[in-house]
């Protein structure tokens, strides 16, 4: 799932792929948001049925995976944001997939509320159609830059 360079622009843009990315554009938020508010169920609104993951090279290979692993990160975290931008779309026939860049803030809580853990990257994601809307069916986290400690994440207590 390799996009094409960041330079190959398209000068003309339709209506449709305008909707498309609207539609892209409203699922990404919506997770960012789901994180942050740690509304695990509302997460079946983002990953289709047969999805899989990797985030930082750690394969999720089901749906239920990626979830366990964002409860066992964010569960027990303090607050968190997460800061989406620069969505890029590809189409080929039937294919569709999207790059956008992360910024993730946690902050600890208890005897960790003084630290912080930031990473920085982008999500790369193969999406599919389905009757409720466009879900994502895998996705790859790359993280490019991380800073602070990690010892902020873990599950709920």
């Amino acid at each position: 799932m390799t996009p094409p360079p960041a330079t190959q622009v398209k000068t003309s843009i339709t209506l449709e792929r305008l909707l498309l990315e609207r539609e892209l554009h409203q699922v990404l938020i919506a997770y960012a948001l789901l994180c942050d508010g740690r509304d695990w169920p509302g997460m079946g609104n983002i990953f289709s049925d047969d999805a899989s993951a990797s985030y930082g090279g750690r394969a999720l290979p089901d749906r239920a995976a990626i979830l366990a692993m964002l409860r066992n990160n964010l569960g027990g975290c303090g607050p968190t944001q997460h800061l989406l931008g620069n969505l890029q779309v590809w189409v080929d026939g039937e294919q569709v997939t999207s790059r956008i860049e992360v910024r993730a803030s946690h902050r600890g809580t208890g005897d960790k509320q003084d630290q912080t853990y930031d990473c920085m990257g982008h999500y790369q994601d193969r999406w599919t159609r389905t009757p409720d809307g466009w879900r994502i069916a895998h996705r790859a986290m790359v993280v490019a830059l991380e800073f602070g400690s990690r010892r902020v994440l873990g599950p709920e207590r």
